[in-house]
């Protein structure tokens, strides 16, 4: 049955509102031929085929334990053909299906621009036979086999580092944007991407029990686990249809007129319930859309109105995820700027992060880098060369120590920040200086935090796999309220439900440790412009543009669409309450106020059109950098 219901929603609703308004049309066009018997034939079986399909939805719906207002749709059209009120009949089963079929559109619009979970995974290993390679899936590897991860692969189970070092960009899994080195004998978890060099990898788990399918599990379980949301529309069901049937049944026992009661049962189809707020709901969706916020479904965009927490990830959320040059300290006699340029112009030759970095920082200041000759690079420590006639060296601290005669590196990096990287150069012998590198905070994080600050939330968690040090910077310069650090994804997920406890809360990440999270939170929101696959099918909300104040935006979108919506419900239904008291005292015949409740439905539906224009900023300050 759940099996059958599921298929109704999918594929019979879009049929079963193109039915109704055939049988609808059709109905007039017998009409108008003096065929009334023909007439009463189609309004009957496009009502009756709407209500069986609507009975088998009900029928699940109760057995879940679930009161909708579908009920009352049902209850209209039923006593509208036992009154042998056909025409009536079909007008409640065309707005029926078509904000059913409204519903739908909504929710699946959003589901096709979602990637697979396991986007990401490797689906083949490189496995030594001897000393032969043979390409295998992953499913085959078992504990003790040794493979070979290449330059640019993902690690695709979890095992013991063979080889004497291995250069890894762990982002995804811990929330470290800077690369991460790891030594003969340390664990390596599957998800990682290899940067450096290729390495030999005992594998010491097998891939169902792997780092990564760990998370995958974390996440299934967490969308299991939350509390399906509740339509607008059906939180009024109960009260609604108990008046409705108050009036009707008291309308007939005082006239004795069967017909009054139909009557109000037909004018108090709840249409505004039933199309205004879907239609209210998408027109939200479809606003949030043009800002590069990808909402899913009706029910997250109510989630998010809601929000009074946030819980932010760190890396590629409130950060920018890659490394910056955020100061440069030359020895005595040296002079920054220089520093930058030549090692800048070394480092074109490597394609190691920190190079790109340090390329990036040199183009942002406007600098014109000179070609380099005879380059050598030792992958993952450094390189050097010649330019513009200097023999340079550039890269970890070591490195240039070991290749300079005077001078030390470690000497100028003494007292730095927590999360800082350091490149170290040398010039034509000397230790000439360090260039520090971090992973930035966004432009546009504080301007973010406050814009919610005035949308209503009052709470900021930072929870991040990266280091306690670094997210507690980073988290007191934003003055967020609580940071966490070194977490894993399981961690993250007891951060969200016991926040969740207090308020509704929204979690924000991009990487595959924040799927679990994601999929915890009332509402949880993925950076889609530059995260990963999990964390995009995991959340609620993806976030398509870089820019963290969309977002915001997003929220003040969503709060508007909720009233907008319980405005139109409010008006729609006050109306249906007027109606329902003519209709009670003989002034309106059942298709009088099938029709009646159609003008209705076009008040409402053109009241909920609005929020298709909703401003994002109160006072309707324009937004800077939006031109």
């Amino acid at each position: 049955m759940v099996e059958a219901l599921a298929f109704s929603r999918t594929y019979a609703r879009p049929f079963l509102a193109l039915f109704a308004l055939l049988t609808l049309c059709g109905g007039g066009l017998a009409i108008s031929l003096g065929r009334a018997d023909l007439a009463a034939i189609g309004w009957s079986s496009g009502a009756g085929l709407v209500l069986a399909v609507l009975a088998a939805e009900i029928a699940v719906s109760l057995w879940r334990g679930h009161f909708g207002i579908d009920v009352i749709a049902g209850l209209s059209m039923s006593a509208a053909l036992a009154f042998d009120e056909p025409l009536a009949a079909n007008i409640v089963a065309l707005m029926y299906a078509g904000g059913q079929q409204l519903e739908n559109y909504a929710e699946g619009r959003a589901r096709r621009e979602m990637t697979a979970l396991l986007g990401r995974v490797a689906r083949t290993a490189m496995r030594y036979a001897g000393e032969v390679l043979e390409e295998v899936e992953i499913e085959c590897l078992v504990p003790g086999d040794r493979i070979l991860i290449r330059r640019g692969e993902v690690v695709p189970n979890d095992g013991v580092l063979l080889d004497a070092r291995a250069d890894l960009d762990m982002s995804a899994l811990t929330g470290e944007a800077l690369p991460v080195q790891l030594r003969q004998g340390q664990e390596v978890a599957s998800g990682c991407l290899s940067i450096g060099g290729a390495f030999d990898l005992k594998v010491s788990r097998t891939a169902a029990d792997s780092t990564y399918a760990g998370i995958v599990r974390l996440v299934e379980g967490a969308q299991q686990s939350k509390a399906p949301l509740v339509r607008l529309a059906d939180r009024y069901a109960i009260w609604f249809l108990l008046a409705t049937v108050l009036i009707a049944g008291g309308a007939w026992w005082i006239s004795g007129d069967r017909l009054r009661a139909l009557a109000v049962l037909v004018v108090a189809t709840p249409c505004p319930l039933i199309l205004a707020v879907p239609v209210a709901i998408i027109s939200g969706i479809s606003r949030a859309a043009a800002l590069g916020v990808l909402i899913k479904n009706g029910g997250a965009l109510e989630a998010l109105a809601r929000v009074r927490t946030v819980v932010l990830d760190k890396t590629g959320t409130v950060t920018t995820g890659t490394a910056g040059v955020v100061d440069i300290r030359a020895a005595p006699g040296f002079e920054g700027d220089m520093l930058l340029r030549l090692a800048a112009s070394l480092d074109q030759a490597s394609n190691h992060v920190s190079a790109a970095a340090l390329v990036q920082a040199a183009h942002h200041k406007g600098m014109v880098l000179s070609n380099p000759t005879d380059v050598r690079e030792v992958p993952g420590s450094g390189l050097e060369g010649l330019v513009d006639g200097c023999r340079v060296v550039v890269g970890g601290s070591s490195f240039v120590r070991d290749r300079s005669t005077t001078g030390d590196p470690f000497e100028l990096g003494g007292d730095l920040p927590p999360g800082m990287a350091v490149v170290a150069v040398g010039l034509d012998g000397a230790v000439a200086g360090i260039i520090l590198l971090a992973d930035l905070v966004r432009d546009d994080a504080r301007a973010t935090l406050d814009r919610f600050r005035k949308a209503g939330v009052s709470r900021f968690v930072m929870a991040s796999g990266d280091r306690s040090d670094v997210v507690t910077a980073i988290g007191r310069s934003l003055q967020i309220d609580d940071m966490r650090g070194d977490l894993q994804p399981a961690e993250k997920v007891e951060i969200v439900i016991k926040e969740r406890a207090s308020a509704p809360v929204m979690m924000i990440g991009d990487g595959v440790n924040d799927a679990p999270a994601l999929a915890a939170a009332d509402v949880g929101v993925a950076m889609g412009a530059r995260g990963a696959a999990a964390s995009s099918e995991a959340a609620d909300i993806v976030l398509l543009v870089d820019d963290l104040r969309r977002l915001a935006q997003a929220l003040v979108v969503a709060q508007n669409t909720l009233a907008i919506a319980r405005q139109s419900v409010a008006v729609g239904l006050g109306l249906s309450f007027l109606a329902m008291g003519f209709a009670a005292m003989g002034y309106l015949s059942p298709v009088q106020g099938a029709l009646l409740q159609e003008a209705i439905d076009v008040a409402v539906i053109l009241n909920a059109l609005r929020a298709l224009k909703i401003p994002t900023d109160k006072g309707g300050e324009e937004r800077k950098g939006d031109r």
